[in-house]
């Protein structure tokens, strides 16, 4: 992080910047336990481990219970499963279109 902080000072301060203030937990309706619920979702997602184990972490310490966190990983493996299947239905039509 030191070398992409050194190369590019400005974009990685506006970066840590925009973080803080969507992690603000006095900031916007949505309480800090579903912020870091739907990070982890969205980090399961993306799979990046780095941020799965920080939100998780993150999440937890807000006050979700391990439960909570196991929901929201099948909430984004439901979805992400569900993206699997619509682009399979178009890989079926695609063939079919072709007949």
């Amino acid at each position: 992080m030191a070398d992409i902080k050194e190369a590019a000072p400005e974009m990685v301060s506006a970066f840590f910047g925009f973080d803080k203030a969507v992690f603000n937990k006095q900031a916007g309706n949505l309480d800090l336990v579903t912020r870091e619920l739907i990070a982890v979702g969205v980090a399961v997602t993306t799979q990046c481990s780095f941020c799965i184990e920080d939100h998780a972490k993150r999440a937890v310490e807000a006050g979700a219970s391990k439960a909570d966190v196991a929901e929201a990983v099948m909430v984004a493996a439901a979805l992400r499963a569900g993206g699997g299947i619509t682009h399979g239905w178009k890989a079926m039509k695609s063939i079919v279109e072709d007949e």
